[in-house]
């Protein structure tokens, strides 16, 4: 389901059937699996009022519509897969501690925002629903976080943002779409999931790797106040502040991480 089939048909193979409302599945439509990863982007410019409401909005209503459409059918999908990300963990710059599945969070607008998408798909599970809430790290692919870091850095002019000690809980979008798989197939796993890659890095070895890959010097820092000043609350929380999250429930459950390392997912990717 998407907002608009034809941008849609363009990127996703033709065997994928595109639908822009629920109604257009029939009741003979068996549906065995949902993922649900809709979600207006968050760090597409500064956040304001309305701007905020509408990440919740995007977020709750389309999963509350979910729940509606699903709890008046008959047949009902084995598993939701529900977007969530690791924002719900909170602020916490530069902390050293492992954060897992079970670790306590830190109140600021991302934890508000991810507790408020994760209890919008729980009343699924009333319905018999196994319910994974995918917890998602900075997804690396051709879009995207990496994507919009790479012009700088070709030019040489990439670094460190602020003091560089933040934690940057990453993934390698192969890992992304096998880890999404993974939840839907594996029938023991449920509740809150991590899809971060096992090993994230601070900010600054980050730009260091980055720099490294693409065989240009990475030194030239923004420091914490320009960042404050030039894109407000979503630079301090997105930006300045960052968990060591890990994704120690897949990894207990046997997923294999085929880029585990950020060197080798960069050297793919790049």
């Amino acid at each position: 389901m998407t907002r608009d089939t034809v941008a849609a048909a363009r990127r996703l193979p033709a065997e994928v059937r595109l639908i822009e409302s629920l109604d257009r599945l029939g009741d003979d439509q068996a549906v065995d699996a949902v993922v649900n990863l809709a979600g207006e982007p968050l760090a597409a410019g500064r956040w304001t009022e309305a701007r905020k409401q509408k990440f919740i909005s995007s977020r709750v209503a389309t999963t509350e519509a979910l729940y509606q459409f699903f709890a008046a059918r008959e047949q009902q999908p084995e598993v939701l897969v529900s977007g969530s990300a690791i924002g719900y963990y909170g602020a916490g710059n530069a902390q050293d501690k492992p954060v897992d599945e079970s670790a306590a969070a830190v109140d600021n607008f991302s934890h508000q925002l991810c507790k408020s998408w994760e209890k919008s798909a729980a009343p699924f599970e009333s319905l018999g629903i196994r319910l994974v809430r995918l917890r998602t790290g900075i997804v690396l692919g051709e879009e995207g976080a990496l994507a919009k870091m790479l012009p700088p850095f070709k030019l040489g002019l990439g670094g460190p943002v602020g003091d560089g000690r933040q934690w940057m809980p990453w993934i390698h979008i192969s890992d992304m779409v096998a880890l999404i798989l993974y939840s839907v197939d594996k029938a023991e796993l449920s509740g809150p999931v991590n899809a971060t890659a096992p090993n994230p890095v601070r900010n600054r070895d980050f730009t260091r790797a980055l720099g490294a890959a693409l065989h240009r010097p990475a030194i030239f820092p923004m420091p914490g106040p320009v960042v404050k000043l030039l894109f407000g609350q979503m630079g301090e929380e997105l930006l300045l502040q960052g968990q060591r999250v890990i994704p120690r429930k897949v990894q207990d459950s046997g997923f294999n991480f085929q880029y585990p390392l950020l060197e080798g997912a960069l050297a793919d990717l790049l």
